[in-house]
């Protein structure tokens, strides 16, 4: 797996909300977190997004005093923080299990935290009031948690979170346990919320479109490694690699060579797009692509787009609600090729590896209504297929059987 280098350090602590240093944990044999750096500003809604294993809840473990590193600091609001308590770091921490008081009712629950650290009833009453407004539970505060939805008991959570006034927000895969819908709701909600209290947010989840909603800033990880972060529209749009391509939403991946300032697929020329990487002659490279970012049509001189990739035909069409999901069979050869060229009868048997680590020519992609009233499609038409925009990566085989030696 490619990796960029260890996420870059970091000099001196942050004055205002998170700041982790050189962090590294092992559980037995195993590297969960690889050096570590990460800094949350006051007010930034951080999510961190990786695959199961990744590192990322030992991470928020490690912030929230629960998990011991054993290499680097934790910094809150410019204090060291490594090796306090979880109950003397000022930190709120959602998780999925909300662990609310079953024979509390709402506003008790919401209270209690503020019980404990002897606040005077007046003080009690004021703030949870005006957390039930914040959180939307007015009408449920005589409730026990039996009595409310799945949504409804995280925001109970929530608000018990913030009626401390934390130095900072940690939710652990905290709506992952809710339906689609209330998940939708809730975040939308959450993301209001924070704005609202200006506290700064780490919230770790492997739902790709749940951290592209909720985040200021995306950091991806994988196997124990920070591999990309930034904001959403720049690590959803320009992938450092294929893993993060592939993970953050659904991506064509093609295996083709740089070739004369081109992308070789097959007997395909690609035009290279402005911000090429500096490559080798006849290096191995994956030409990725989202979706969305394909354009057809029925003739080359009618498609709008900067870079033609070459002809396709559909073989099959679903519809996915709000958009049309198309698979496309791309022609690395000539139409007009010979029949009995091996080069045709080799390309042709090239097979799917897997729908979004395309090692071949089919390729998906989506259109919206409109594009699809626009023009109408039907499995076995030819079409041309042309590109928004695409980024090039280079490829460095790991053995002989690879995607690269098919394509070159």
């Amino acid at each position: 797996m490619e990796h960029l280098s260890s996420s870059p350090a970091i000099a001196g602590p942050t004055p205002n909300g998170i700041r982790v240093k050189h962090l590294s944990k092992r559980f037995g044999p195993q590297q969960i977190l690889r050096d570590v750096n990460l800094e949350i500003s006051h007010g930034e809604v951080v999510v961190a997004l990786g695959p199961s294993g990744s590192g990322k809840t030992t991470l928020l473990r490690i912030i929230a005093g629960l998990e011991a590193p054993d290499e680097g600091e934790v910094h809150i609001r410019g204090s060291l923080a490594t090796n306090l308590p979880p109950q003397q770091r000022g930190l709120g921490v959602v998780f999925q299990e909300h662990a609310l008081f079953q024979r509390k009712t709402v506003e008790e629950n919401i209270g209690f935290g503020l019980q404990m650290q002897g606040k005077s009833r007046d003080e009690r009453q004021s703030a949870v009031s005006r957390l039930l407004t914040l959180t939307q539970l007015e009408s449920h505060r005589k409730k026990y948690p039996s009595q409310l939805s799945g949504g409804q008991r995280q925001r109970v959570a929530l608000a018990r979170a913030l009626a401390f006034e934390p130095e900072a927000l940690l939710f652990d895969e905290a709506f992952s346990a809710l339906d689609a819908i209330t998940r939708v709701e809730l975040r939308r909600e959450v993301r209001a919320i924070l704005r609202a209290m200006n506290v700064p947010a780490l919230f770790i989840t492997h739902d790709q479109e749940e951290a592209l909603e909720l985040a200021d800033r995306i950091v991806v990880l994988n196997e124990g490694q920070i591999v990309q972060e930034g904001t959403p529209f720049e690590v959803y749009n320009h992938p450092c690699n294929e893993f993060v391509a592939t993970f953050l939403g659904a991506a064509n991946v093609l295996l083709g060579r740089w070739s004369q300032g081109k992308v070789t697929l097959g007997r395909l020329r690609l035009k290279a797009t402005t911000n090429a990487p500096m490559l080798a002659e006849r290096q191995a490279v994956k030409v990725v692509f989202r979706p969305e970012d394909v354009v057809l049509n029925f003739q080359p001189q009618l498609l709008d787009t900067p870079y033609y990739l070459g002809r396709a035909e559909v073989e099959d069409i679903s519809y996915i609600g709000h958009s049309e999901r198309l698979i496309l069979r791309l022609l690395l050869w000539s139409p007009q090729g010979n029949e009995d060229d091996p080069e045709v009868h080799r390309l042709r048997n090239l097979a799917l590896v897997d729908e979004t680590y395309a090692e071949g020519f089919p390729i998906v992609i989506t259109r919206n209504k409109w594009e699809a009233t626009e023009m109408e499609l039907s499995v076995g038409d030819a079409v041309v297929v042309g590109l928004k925009g695409y980024r090039l990566l280079p490829h460095y085989p790991l053995g002989v059987e690879t995607g690269a030696k098919v394509f070159g």
